[in-house]
């Protein structure tokens, strides 16, 4: 066994296994499953162009000499990005933890007990430090967080204001600059006009239907918008706050001054700047809006024996069910930031916080009291941790600060701001005076301690209790903050215990050595818009990323800024919709989309500004050619784009695919790839070849960053050479292309640290181990299916009876045994595994994909499961409502009680096969009552005999 190879370390089957796979799957070898399951006129002709293949000890030798081209500055930049402290407990047991970050999105809450209580609260801290009614469960960043507002208040407007066409969103000339820019990109789309001015001489008419403000501001005044929000309800004007959460320790809350909607970022609670991200953004407003609020809600409910539960709320919201008339993609969230943004509140307690937002406020108050004594002009009057500081020369500022390696905010030629932050101390306070004391021809006298006199006044003061409940009060030593970690972990089930074979999902190995550099000063500790220079490590990864990414799609250029999936979607139809108006073509607004797509493509079309046409599928679940035809033909004046998954979203490599391109691209229309499914195409096709303009990638599928419970992701979008130009830019950093539409995430590279763990992917594995990875995750699929299909309908194959990475396992025939598929999926829980995906994208079905990292032994231990499974399935009879599948999932709770009123045994219900005894997984609760929680939304941790 070559140890040096990753390549074996990432593949699940070992050579042997693999004979005897493709034995069973009927094929003689690798290469003829390949030619029998992917078209051969999309195949490539030749090896991925791509650097040898470095061992692990290589890789961490090469990121090592990258971590090094990172200059770690102290930085008082502001804008949203803050150094922090990560307390160690979290750093060990979160973010390194593969418990915590394999984990899917909870959907199957009986198996996620753990995050789901960890979201709690998070959201519980979020409406206290708020004083908001409702939080969601995160999203990707404040950009995205204050447009997701602006949309959410114009699909809320009252029916008057709808009736007249207003339209008009009200933004302050002090919102941080890159906010501004994402509101400026979801805006124009949608026909919602800003107006940027100064709010404190806005005069609101009735032609407003909402407003943003930051508090504090940009540049670190904070101001008193109590006479801002009366003006603007007077004329029914909705208010959005952009709130620095760290202030609202000590500042007056939103909530208690008329806010309607509170956004913001969590960087502050213990999470690394990362050159941008990730970073959970947060979202609170009141229970009016409880229906319209974007992304996920975690609520309180009950299970079926009455005990309480935790599960995502209101899921009737989400894009797979609304499709195009749902008013966000928003598809995930940044769960794992959230959990440690969260995570720190427990292990600090409000008193925690208040001390530390207490320390940065007087280290600041320290700062200006003396500027002044130097006589150096500070503009603020007040501030809770940002100063605006008139200099002579800014650029000798910034010499001599750089020279000392520290960074402020050059504003223009004499102003510059400096922002303190959780690492700051009375050491870097005389640094800072130092360096404007030589640069200001200014005496410098050490001072030996803080200025602990707030200078907020008393209608600024927060005066109001904050995260009372006793979760954020008992766990503040590290052995108790170390025990509800696991304590939590335990209940959740992860890739560390077993396959996750979610369809759609490609939950494969994020190897830990991909993994370790995230917690390495040097790449968490870089500001977004810190100098370039200072960057050196993230520019070689970054541009070695985008190279990488060009070469296996067959594209021009590579945009790293989207943060999520469903945002690369988005970001793939603006570059569309702007190359076409660049030639005069502005006109077409017409965006195919087959009836099988994941909901986000249509929510995203519409976001864009489009109108959806659905294309029919066939009884094979292919594209209908002879209806895509008909519309395109329909629609040519107006055809924008198509959007297809490829392989297709039912898990077939569909041989009419560069058809379908032609015809689009003959009507004048481009090609929108979704890269959901790209698993199954690295070095064996590419969208290029099959016809695509752009496509988005999923680096949190494809491309092994952790799925983190439901977050982060990275959806990038590579185009051809005519998308180029319109790659997306940012206000403050020179990114995207020379015609760049505007930010579509508020960090210029988005999520930029977790990239590295694709940039790691791809520099072990190389151009043959990414192809065998495709290869295999092939060969794992076509085993499952050919396996399965002894027990089980499998709905669709290729013309050779093939399926790509994915199939769908057809349970709708056994209703008449009084069994449905979720019943399956609850009955998966007892044999150690979660369930693969439900009821997408066909309703009564589960969609399995096992990915190249799970080996046989792996996949036939789920393979008897399901076996056994259909054997319950025979036993089953309608009227048996009490049967061992309707009971399932079986808690520790019910097997341990004296009396045991089923008709099947104990062992049974638990351990229905022999392997279950070695490593047995205990689900928390019973099924969730979901229709009870939705009827009593309750989203944070309120006393418990509230709800007995």
């Amino acid at each position: 066994m070559r140890t040096n190879s990753f390549q074996i370390r990432h593949i699940g089957p070992q050579e042997k296994e693999q004979a005897s796979m493709l034995k069973t799957c009927g094929v003689s070898s690798i290469n003829e499953l390949i030619d029998k399951t992917i078209p051969s006129d999309i195949r490539l002709k030749g090896a991925l162009q791509l650097p040898k293949a470095m061992s692990e000890q290589e890789y961490m030798a090469h990121i090592l000499e990258l971590e090094q081209m990172n200059k770690e500055y102290k930085t008082y930049i502001g804008l949203g990005y803050y150094p922090t402290i990560m307390p160690g407990v979290i750093q060990r047991n979160i973010l390194e933890n593969p418990g915590w970050y394999t984990s899917y999105t909870p959907y199957q809450a009986e198996i996620s007990q753990g995050r789901l209580e960890a979201l709690l609260n998070y959201q519980t801290m979020i409406s206290d430090l708020t004083a908001m009614e409702l939080t969601n469960a995160s999203l990707l960043d404040e950009g995205t967080a204050a447009a997701e507002a602006m949309i959410m208040l114009y699909n809320a407007r009252s029916r008057k204001k709808k009736k007249a066409g207003i339209a008009t969103f009200f933004v302050s000339d002090e919102v941080l600059p890159q906010t501004i820019a994402v509101l400026e990109t979801r805006s124009e789309p949608l026909g919602i006009k800003l107006v940027i001015d100064n709010h404190e001489s806005i005069h609101f008419t009735d032609e407003f239907f909402g407003a943003i403000i930051q508090y504090p501001a940009k540049y670190g005044q904070v101001y008193d918008y109590k006479e801002f929000v009366n003006k603007a309800q007077v004329q029914d004007v909705k208010i959005v706050v952009a709130a620095d959460l760290m202030s609202l320790a000590l500042l007056t809350p939103p909530g208690e001054w008329g806010a309607d909607v509170v956004v913001g970022t969590t960087q502050r609670f213990g999470i690394p700047m990362s050159y941008g991200g990730p970073a959970a953004a947060y979202f609170s407003t009141t229970d009016k809006y409880k229906r319209q609020i974007p992304g996920r809600i975690i609520g309180i409910t009950e299970d079926v024996d009455g005990n309480r539960a935790l599960r995502m709320a209101l899921q009737t919201r989400e894009q797979h069910i609304k499709r195009e008339k749902a008013t966000s993609n928003i598809c995930t969230a940044q769960v794992l930031l959230a959990v440690m943004a969260g995570m720190y509140a427990v292990y600090h307690g409000p008193k925690g916080i208040q001390f530390i937002a207490s320390e940065i406020h007087q280290l600041t108050i320290t700062l200006d009291k003396e500027l002044k004594k130097m006589g150096v002009s500070q503009e603020n009057k007040s501030f809770f941790d940002t100063l605006l500081i008139k200099v002579n020369n800014s650029k000798k500022v910034k010499k001599e600060a750089e020279k000392q390696e520290v960074n402020f905010w050059y504003i223009d030629a004499t102003t510059l701001s400096i922002s303190l932050n959780e690492i700051a101390n009375l050491s870097a306070i005389n640094q800072i005076l130092k360096i404007l004391a030589k640069t200001e021809g200014k005496d410098f006298k050490e001072i030996e301690k803080l200025n602990d006199k707030s200078i907020l006044s008393h209608e600024l003061t927060r005066t109001s209790e904050f995260m009372t409940h006793e979760v954020f009060n008992q766990y503040h030593s590290e052995t108790e903050m170390m025990r509800y970690i696991k304590k939590l972990e335990n209940r959740d089930l992860s890739l560390n215990h077993s396959m996750i074979s979610l369809g759609s999902c490609t939950m494969k190995l994020n190897s830990a050595t991909s993994m370790i550099p995230l917690s390495w000063h040097s790449w968490g500790d870089v500001h977004p818009f810190a100098p370039i220079k200072q960057a050196g490590g993230y520019k070689v990864a970054l541009e070695g990323l985008e190279n990488a990414l060009n070469e296996i799609t067959g594209f021009a250029a590579t945009s790293l800024q989207p943060n999520s999936g469903a945002q690369g979607e988005y970001a793939g139809l603006l570059v569309i919709r702007a190359y076409q108006k660049s030639i005069g073509q502005g006109a077409r607004d017409i965006v195919l989309i087959p009836a099988s797509a994941h909901g986000t493509n249509p929510a995203s079309a519409v976001m864009a500004g489009c109108k959806v046409v659905v294309i029919n599928t066939t009884e094979s679940g292919n594209i209908d050619v002879d209806d895509l035809r008909e519309k395109a033909e329909t629609h040519a004046e107006q055809l924008s784009a198509i959007m297809i998954t490829y392989p297709s979203t039912h898990g077939v490599f569909e041989s009419a695919v560069k058809e379908i391109t032609q015809i689009i691209h003959e009507k004048g229309g481009l090609v929108y790839m979704d890269g959901a499914n790209m698993n199954a195409q690295v070095g064996l096709t590419n969208p290029a070849i099959i016809g695509a303009d752009v496509c988005h990638l999923n680096l949190h599928k494809t491309f092994a960053i952790p799925h983190g419970g439901g977050g982060p992701g990275v959806g990038p979008i590579c185009c051809t050479a005519d998308l180029a130009p319109f790659l997306p830019g940012n206000p403050i950093v020179k990114t995207g292309g020379d015609k760049a539409i505007k930010a579509i995430s508020a960090s210029p590279w988005g999520s930029a640290l977790v990239t590295i763990i694709s940039y790691a992917y791809i520099k072990m594995l190389g151009a043959e181990g990414l192809t065998k990875s495709t290869e295999v995750a092939i060969l794992n699929a076509n085993y499952l299916k050919t396996k399965l299909s002894e027990h089980y309908p499998i709905l669709y194959s290729g013309e050779n009876g093939f399926v790509g990475h994915e199939m769908i396992v057809d349970f709708r025939d056994y209703k008449d045994k009084g069994v449905e598929v979720i019943d399956v999926a609850k009955r998966l829980i007892d044999y150690g595994y979660h369930s693969p995906t439900v009821a997408f994208p066909v309703h009564g079905t589960l969609m399995i994909e096992p990915t190249e990292s799970e080996n046989k032994a792996e996949l036939d231990r789920f393979i008897t499961a399901m076996a056994n499974i259909k054997k319950e399935i025979d036993a089953n009879t309608v009227e048996d409502e009490n049967s061992i599948l309707k009971n399932a999932p079986h808690t520790q709770g019910m097997l341990t009680v004296e009396e045991w009123p089923y008709d099947y045994s104990r062992q049974q219900a638990a351990f229905p096969l022999d392997y279950i005894k070695e490593n047995k997984f205990w689900p928390f609760i019973r099924r969730t009552n979901e229709a009870y929680g939705d009827r009593h939304l309750v989203c944070s941790c309120n006393p418990v005999e509230e709800y007995l």
